[in-house]
């Protein structure tokens, strides 16, 4: 089905089954262990071994000697794979390290070999016994110090400039300049990065922890060097990517390696102390805002630099590209700068680009408020934009910021605020409270779904979509259901397949409204066979209460399939709607914070997020996608940092005992609100993406409810206690 049309009225807008709060279709199966994850497949294949990874202890240099012979030799150990004997490897198109590293080392903690044994004790006794010597190269570690020499943009992202920024900010009545940092972060999921391997002859078959079961396949079989049909990936439950698995990383392909070496079904994790060097992580930043606006509180000239690092042949954290398009004003700049560092990968982690940029550009849209002597509330609505400031002729496809700034508003009590810093008090505690907008890109891909149904009225539905806690099964089943007219328990849904057609994947907020549009399509082709089948017309036919029904005359949809089950594939293909029109979704966050005047400890007290994304398939789950970005937005203010060892080259706090997220004594009243919203230019469905809206610009909101309760204006994430004790008011 091609999508280049904006949507009319359809089956969805009867919102019968589609936009109703239904429970997870998958939780029962989760509560009850009955849902298999990646490590968890025992009883799919028998006599499993189980791979060790030994990983490189320098972060740049050679490895000068590698000697398994004791490892080989060890009990229970069935073989040990390396770059040197484990044939002729190819590259995936979205890696950047290589997964196997050797003789060359280009990160730390890099898998440079794979013992396999019979037991997971037997493989991890033997890996320490492999003996490695190496030479190590100097590296650069530290962004700070490497950004002085990193002055031009990357070769394929130029800066982007509208009108004249110079001559605006030159004349500007208020000017704010300043620069805000954020450090590296780990996406920490729940599950560990797993897989399990059996070859049947040429063919693989991989259980593994993925977003992305298409681009898992692709890059595996380029891997491999084999073709991509000979290689097939299940992943039916994710415990949670943040981006961290929507690309091939190392466990997979060496689960794979193993298998083949040791004739054997392997399985293989990362032990949780060696994901955040093996696998990927969102990369620090420095940020330089400049914001220039007219007496009245205009912006007339905005700039937003940020320079981040990567390994060669990375790409940098596009933290400039909300600036683009948040807020109005004739003369922009914007740019990015990539330092070559030798540090792990960066890549994304939720909302990549926006979540980091927000963080700096929604504390200075409050600074320059200030500075103009407006409310930051009033400010954001008084430059408020309905088109795209670079091309004032495409306009918005729907754009409520101002009603989410105005509902926020309203609903947590923004009248109450006393925009004097450090003035209520409540014992001992500092309260203040904070604002930001929230804005993240609607992206919409191809997305592919297979449908059958039986004689007994049963709808199947395949695709290789994955749900990687977001509630992917139930919208699915949702959009069947109103498609076909069925009630929601007549729907299976079966998902992370690469036997199945290829979706969008999950990642980058795009997954439910794509996923679903595919549905949508092969829905459509079904009722088409439904109503062929049966003498119908399926333009005016309705399908409702397991009928499809046509003036006076009606049938059960089973009949159709009485003669054998009925099977339609299609995929969502979408036009330029969203080259006409920019396609976004929009948040106002307001947060209320306490700091203890004595210590500078800071509680969150009170959240709220109003959510501007088109139609919402699932308010119940999408509240959990929103508060649960939330809660993430809390650790990105306050604790989230990987610290950088910058003499060694590596990330020191590389565990769940070091690395800190914020756990549930952490997180007040969340409040949750959704605004009406459709948006036909975005899909079929009419949705938009929620689940990284919901963590975008919530870190500036704390940190301006920081400043309100205390006047500490800290520019640099997190703010720990160090950062604010010196800059407490004194208080009586």
């Amino acid at each position: 089905m091609k999508f280049d049309k904006p949507a009319g009225e359809n089956p969805i807008d009867q919102l019968k089954v589609v936009g109703q709060p239904h429970n997870r279709i998958d939780g029962p199966f989760k509560t009850t262990g009955r849902a298999h994850y990646a490590y968890e497949w025992h009883d799919a294949v028998d006599n499993v071994a189980y791979g060790y990874i030994v990983s490189a202890a320098i972060a740049k240099g050679q490895i000068t000697e590698l000697d398994i012979r004791a490892a080989e030799n060890a009990p229970g150990v069935l073989s040990v794979v390396t770059a040197d004997n484990a044939g002729p490897l190819g590259k995936g198109d979205k890696n950047i390290a290589t997964l196997l590293g050797g003789p060359t080392i280009e990160h730390y903690q890099q898998a440079i070999a794979l013992v396999v044994a019979e037991t997971f004790e037997q493989a991890r006794a033997a890996a320490a016994l492999v003996h490695v010597q190496y030479s190590r190269e100097p590296g650069a570690y530290d962004l700070a110090d490497e950004k002085p020499a990193v002055t031009s943009p990357p070769e394929d992202q130029p800066d982007k400039n509208v009108g004249d920024f110079d001559a605006a900010w030159s004349t500007a009545a208020v000017k704010l300049d300043a620069t805000y940092t954020t450090p590296d972060q780990s996406h920490m999921a729940m599950e560990p990065h797993a897989s399990m391997a059996v070859w049947d002859d040429d063919k693989l078959t991989v259980w593994t922890s993925t977003q992305m079961v298409n681009w898992c396949q692709t890059d595996l079989a380029k891997t491999l060097q084999i073709p991509a049909e000979k290689v097939r990936v299940i992943a039916p439950y994710i415990g949670g990517g943040f981006g961290s698995k929507l690309f091939l990383r190392s466990d997979t392909l060496l689960a794979a390696l193993g298998a083949r070496a040791a004739k054997r079904p392997v399985k293989v994790m990362l032990p949780r102390p060696v994901i955040p060097n093996n696998t990927t992580h969102r990369p620090a930043t420095i940020q330089q805002l400049r914001i220039g606006t007219d007496q009245s509180g205009k912006i007339t000239a905005i700039a937003h630099e940020s320079w981040s690092g990567n390994l060669p042949g990375g790409i940098p954290e596009t933290a400039v590209q909300q600036t683009e398009l948040l807020y109005a004003g004739a003369n922009r700049h914007t740019g990015l700068r990539l330092a070559k560092l030798d540090l792990p990968e960066g890549n994304a982690m939720r909302a990549p680009g926006e979540a980091a940029g927000m963080l700096a550009l929604e504390i200075a849209i409050d600074e320059i408020a200030e500075k103009a002597g407006l409310d930051p509330v009033e400010f954001r609505i008084l430059n408020d934009t309905q088109v795209d400031p670079a091309n004032p002729d495409r306009p918005f496809s729907r754009r409520q910021l101002i009603e989410c700034l105005r509902t926020g508003a309203e609903r947590f009590g923004w009248q109450r605020r006393n925009a004097t810093p450090a003035q209520v008090r409540d014992g001992r505690w500092l309260v203040g409270m904070g604002v930001a907008a929230g804005f993240r890109n609607n992206i919409v891909a191809p997305s592919g779904a297979r449908v059958h149904l039986d004689a007994t009225g049963k709808v199947v539905v395949e695709t290789d979509m994955t749900d990687i806690g977001t509630g992917s099964y139930t919208i699915i089943a949702q959009t069947a259901a109103e498609m076909m007219g069925v009630p929601l328990e007549k729907v299976e849904v079966r998902l992370g397949d690469s036997t199945f057609p290829v979706s969008a994947g999950s990642g980058g907020q795009w997954g439910a409204n794509t996923s679903t549009a595919g549905v949508y399509a092969a829905c459509v082709k079904l009722r088409e066979a439904v109503a062929s089948n049966l003498g119908f017309d399926a333009n005016l036919a309705q399908f409702t209460d397991g009928k499809i029904i046509s003036g006076t005359r009606s049938a059960p949809i089973s009949e159709a399939a009485v003669n054998g089950t009925l099977t339609v594939e299609d995929t969502i293909e979408f036009g330029d709607l969203d080259k006409q029109y920019q396609q976004s979704t929009f948040a106002g966050h307001f947060v209320e914070v306490g700091v203890d005047i004595a210590t500078g400890e800071v509680r969150v007290r009170r959240m709220l997020a109003v959510c501007a994304a088109g139609r919402i398939l699932n308010p119940q789950t999408a509240r959990s996608q929103v508060i649960g970005a939330m809660t993430m937005g809390i650790g990105a203010a306050l604790m989230e940092e990987l610290a950088v060892d910058t003499r060694l080259g590596y990330f020191v706090n590389h565990d769940m005992a070091q690395y800190e997220v914020p756990v549930h004594a952490d997180i007040p009243e969340q409040e949750v609100i959704f605004l009406d919203d459709t948006d036909p230019m975005s899909s079929p469905m009419k949705a938009k993406g929620i689940a990284e809206l919901g963590l975008c610009g919530v870190g500036a909101a704390i940190a301006n409810a920081i400043y309100n309760a205390t006047g500490a204006r800290v520019r640099d994430y997190p703010i720990k206690l160090d950062k604010l004790l010196s800059a407490l008011p004194v208080v009586e």
